[in-house]
Parts: C-alpha cells; structure tokens; sequence
C-alpha cells in the first residue's frame, strides 16, 4: 500500500492524497491550490495523476482548498463516486457553482485584456456544467454510517468539528491479506465554539494523516472572541466607520452573525446594520438550517427560544444577493458592518469594499481566519500598503486587526490533545503531517515526539510513502 501526497504537502491549501491499496486508488480530498495566480492556476489544471483511474474520493468537506477541484477531476475523467457527508454534499452544490462563476468570470476578464493586445485567450478551470456533472457523482451518507467506496475499501466519517459536515475519514484498507486503518483528519474543529458539534476522536489508528495549521501557535480563548467583536463595533461606532470582515462564507460567516446577534441580545452595543454581502453566504446559510443534526445543544436551545430568535436571520440584518446592492454598499456611510467573501481576499465583493472602506482611517479590517502566502489578505495583515486591487494600488488607511479566537482549526493545543486521544485509542506508527506551512509542522513533529509519538513527518509534494 503507498500514500501519495499532492497537495496542502509543506504548505496548507490545494488538500489532495491518493491512497493506493494495490487494489484500488482512493482520493481523499481534491482541493483548490490557492496562491500566486498563474502558480495555481497551472497546479489546479494539471493534475499529477490518471484522473480515470481514481476509483473513488472520500471527501472531508466543503472549502474550496479541499473540495473546489473536484469538477477538475472529473473533467479529466473521473468516473467514481465522491462520497461525503449529507449537509458536505448539500454545501458542494452550492460552493463548487459558485467557484465556477467565478472562474469563468475571471478569464473573461482577463480574456478582454489579452484580446486587445492579440495574446492567447485563456479557459476557464473549469465551467457550471463542469459542476453539474460532479455533483451528480455525490454519495451522501450519515456520520458513523459504514460504507464501500472501493474494492477492499471499508469507510466511516466522524464528525470533525470544523464546519458543517465536516468530517475525518477513517479507512480499512485491505490487501493480500493484510488489514491497516488509516485516519485522515481533515480539518479538525476547536472544542467549545458555537453552533457546530465537538469534533470526534476516532479509534483505532495505525495511520494518520493529520492538518497542522496552527501546530505552532495557540488561539485566544473562544470567549476572546465576542470581546474583539464589541471592541471592533465600538470603535467604528464612535469614528461612524465600517466594520470590513473578509471572511469565508462557509462556518465563518454564520459565526459572525451568530455573536454579533449574542452581543446584541446582552445589550453590549446597540445594534448596527449589518449587511452579508455574498449570494453565496446567503445560500449556504440556508444550507445550515437543513441541517440542525449537526448543531450543538446551544444551538439547539437558542432555535427554540421564544425570546431571542434567529440567531442567523434578525430585524438589523440583511443578506444581499444583487450586484446593484453591493455596489450600494460602497458609498454607505457608517458605523455599520459589511460581512464579504473571500476570506483571503483573492476575490469576490471584499475587494470592492477593501477598494472603498480601507480607505479611510474611519473604517476597521478584521480579519478572522487564515491569511495564506502570497494572498492579498496576507499582505493587508502583514501592513502592506498600498496593495493591488483590480490592477490598482489602494492605500489601507483604515485599522486592521486580528482574531484568531474565531478559527475553526484546533491551534497547537487542540491538535496535540487530538493526536493524544487519538494515540489512545489505537496504535500508531506513522503520523503524516499536511495542511500547514514548514515552521507549523516543524513545532508540531517536536511537541508530538515530545509526548512520545514515532513516525512523525510532514512529506513534501509528490512524495509516495508505503504503508
């Protein structure tokens, strides 16, 4: 049996591993790399394997740097199922159509440009009807529920924690004769955040493959993060600001709206106006309601309250969904919170609110989630100014600030607690360490030697590991 790595190896986007037994070739994940645009673009296009001969994908959930080059993959003739959780699956169908707007979007753009100047049009990565033929590879089945993806293949998913649907994989892989589990982590979830379920440690590991985000760095408690919210609205209440929140319309967003309408029901401030201002957003929020099995007992509670409502739908806010809308957006005076995708800022309606809100010392950038290398989010964090939007430099004049008690990843306590339980509960020989940058990785290998863990490495991009 061998592992092979091909993505979020010694880095933490584009999250792609193909296990194969001798008798079938499994894919757990096949996401988005996402980087220096022409660098992704060429990686995302050409995948380093036989597309065809992946029989089936195991996939652990809905962001795009795990899931968003699925219609790739079956472009290039993947012919197997996608199997994954109900509400991963309900997810996909809106995120992967959404990411292929958006791509198509883009080379337009660009196309026009290249047009004038007699260069060679581009493609798109890949089209809406590219998606419709994915989604109709989707096998949806419950938490804990056993399934076959393949031959000699047996599968369960366990909640992860992260967001919603999401899932580790665990994997009985049998060959000649011989019988290994594998757990593939996925993205694991923090204990104690709100909305969502605790992530669940699976047993009897022999084989990990585990996310190492944040093995270098602890996150502010969760209850940190209410506190950064009121100090933020205050501070653009008494300047008449904006509030700016990249974030991913996916598990952060809900999050947001969700603490927000808590600080509103405890009286911390009065209530502002706050606008999503992401189609996408509005449409995966939807997406939650249908799935009320995978909240947590507050969640639950606060549903069937009389007194304090919705928590993801109430009087002072407001999902847009039309352009004209958005555009409204940028000549609204504050205070006031605009809540927009991407959570990187490589695309989507941020940027027009970056280009006219950052502007001005009034206003306030939060950012509440990871900032990759190269992306535009991690150069407006690190101070950079001016920045290139749309091709144009842009000062940031507005505050920019931090909350890493918003993260839906375990940070470097999580993780170990996670690999200990996980130790416990079965006995394992390797640990393959993915889906973080080098120093993360590093830290993370040394704190799990530390606790007496053998095998422990983070293997590079294209790496083949037997097993």
């Amino acid at each position: 049996m061998h592992i092979e790595f091909w993505g979020a190896a010694g880095e933490v986007t584009g999250s792609t591993h193909l296990v194969d037994t001798g008798r079938s070739r499994i894919l757990l994940d096949c996401g988005l790399f996402q980087g220096h645009r022409k660098n992704a673009f060429e990686r995302n296009r050409n995948l380093p394997f036989d597309a065809a001969a992946i029989d089936a994908v195991v996939l652990s959930h809905a962001h795009l740097d795990h899931a968003g080059n699925l219609p790739s993959l079956v472009r290039s003739g993947f012919r197997g199922a996608i199997w994954t959780t109900h509400a991963t699956a309900d997810l996909c169908s809106h995120m992967l159509m959404d990411s292929a707007h958006i791509q198509v979007n883009d080379v337009e753009r660009v196309n026009r440009r290249r047009g004038r100047q007699g260069q060679r049009l581009f493609e798109p990565l890949y089209t809406p009807e590219d998606v419709e033929a994915t989604l109709e590879r989707f096998r949806a089945v419950d938490y804990d529920a056993e399934f076959a993806p393949a031959v000699g293949v047996e599968a369960r998913l366990v909640d992860a924690g992260h967001i919603l649907g999401s899932a580790s994989v665990v994997l009985d892989l049998e060959t000649g004769g011989r019988r290994r589990r594998l757990v593939f982590s996925g993205d694991i979830g923090r204990r104690g955040l709100p909305i969502l379920r605790d992530p669940v440690r699976p047993e009897g590991a022999e084989i990990v493959i585990m996310e190492s985000t944040y093995g270098d760095r602890e996150h502010e408690p969760p209850n940190r993060a209410k506190q950064v919210l009121a100090e933020c609205a205050d501070y653009v209440i008494e300047r008449e600001g904006m509030l700016i929140v990249p974030a991913f319309a996916l598990g952060r967003t809900q999050e947001l709206v969700y603490r927000l309408n808590q600080l509103w029901q405890e009286g911390r401030f009065r209530r502002l106006p706050i606008w999503v201002d992401s189609p996408l957003a509005t449409n995966v929020t939807e997406v939650f309601r249908d799935h009320p099995e995978c909240f947590d007992a507050e969640m639950l509670r606060t549903l069937r309250s009389d007194t304090d409502g919705d928590p993801l739908g109430f009087d002072s806010l407001t999902y847009t969904r039309d352009v004209g809308e958005s555009i409204a957006l940028n000549s609204r005076r504050g205070p006031g919170v605009i809540i927009a995708a991407s959570g990187m800022c490589e695309g989507g309606r941020i940027l027009h609110h970056l280009k006219h809100h950052a502007t001005k010392p009034s206003s306030l950038v939060l950012f509440v989630g990871y900032q990759a290398e190269h992306t535009l989010g991690r150069r407006i964090l690190e101070g950079q100014s001016p920045v290139p939007i749309y091709g144009e430099p842009v000062e940031i004049r507005a505050t920019v600030r931090r909350a890493d008690a918003y993260s839906a990843h375990a940070d470097r306590t999580g993780l170990l607690d996670w690999a200990g339980e996980v130790r416990e509960r079965g006995e394992v020989e390797r640990w393959f360490l993915v889906h973080g940058e080098p120093d993360a990785q590093a830290r993370l290998t040394e704190a799990l030697e530390a606790r007496g863990a053998r095998g422990v490495e983070a293997p590079e991009r294209g790496r083949r590991v037997a097993i």
